[in-house]
């Protein structure tokens, strides 16, 4: 088992620009398991045989199934498709590691939330707007302050299987209300034209095998290049410190198949329990949780 250690001024920076870039996470062992499951899924996502998807010409859920072209995989670890590997990376001592010290908890803390995989359109260049994940386009700047205040009970990461420069970052933006020069590139449902034109922002590359860990209130876009082969998993991890304040934006995605016996066998045993702490969450809310954006 490899464990990577991360050095306190890797903490420090998560703390402060709200992502940080962990090289050699994954085992040599397991990237090309990872990366031979990686293309079976895709292959059978574009074949319509596989259904949950992130479509162009949507950003976000509800998802459009009549749009062929493809640039999201969801529920990776569903046991539909077949790939148990993807179960075993996310449940890996690799990974709990880094999230138990960026978020500064135990595993007995650690929630199973989302896994998906993020991949290259084939048909058309597509683009995600800049957005916080859980905070509205349209959050007054007292809204938008008060969300950032609470958003400390998880984290989000894509891990490369093939290089990538897809994701734009601001640096530090997790922390801090827009500014009024930031509010008018991230007010709209439109993509930017040039990502680089929002104040602050900057382009983050990782290479295949290396992973970026952020806060996903950080403002953030994305964009899509046909033409560029990607196949990076994208998937966030809880506290359960943090009651159910994760909870819109992790159940919205339909989440229901996560309480199956067939799911549960496939995990370890540090993974049911991760899995038992999400189940937990999704039986304390009542009711439609609702979208946290819109497309």
């Amino acid at each position: 088992m490899v464990v990577v250690p991360l050095p306190t001024r890797l903490r420090q920076q998560y703390a402060e620009q709200g992502f940080v870039i962990i090289p050699g996470l994954i085992p040599p062992s397991s990237f090309a398991e990872l990366q031979q499951a990686a293309e079976r899924a895709i292959e059978r996502t574009r074949k319509g045989s596989w259904p949950h998807r992130r479509v162009v010409g949507k950003q976000f859920p509800p998802y459009d199934s009549a749009n062929p072209d493809s640039w999201g995989v969801q529920h990776v670890m569903h046991p539909d498709l077949g790939e148990k590997a993807f179960a075993r990376w996310y449940t890996s001592e690799e990974v709990r590691a880094v999230v138990r010290e960026l978020l500064g908890c135990e595993d007995e803390n650690l929630q199973m939330e989302l896994f998906n995989m993020l991949i290259n359109p084939t048909e058309h260049d597509f683009a995600l707007r800049w957005h916080r994940d859980d905070v509205k386009e349209n959050a007054t700047e007292e809204e938008e302050r008060e969300a950032l205040g609470i958003w400390h009970y998880g984290v989000q990461w894509n891990t490369a299987l093939y290089d990538d420069s897809c994701l734009y970052v601001v640096p530090g933006s997790h922390k801090t209300p827009r500014t009024p020069e930031q509010r008018k590139h991230s007010s709209t449902s439109e993509a930017p034209k040039d990502p680089m034109d929002m104040p602050g922002a900057i382009q983050v590359t990782i290479k295949a095998g290396e992973t970026v860990f952020y806060n996903s209130n950080i403002l953030h876009c994305a964009t899509y290049s046909r033409a560029q082969q990607r196949a990076t998993l994208h998937a966030t991890m809880g506290d359960t410190r943090g009651g159910a304040t994760r909870a819109r934006n992790i159940l919205q995605h339909g989440l229901d198949w996560m309480k199956s016996e067939q799911f549960r066998e496939t995990l370890d045993e540090k993974g049911r329990a991760m899995l038992g702490r999400l189940v937990k969450m999704q039986d304390s809310v009542n009711g439609d949780v609702g979208y946290s954006l819109a497309n």
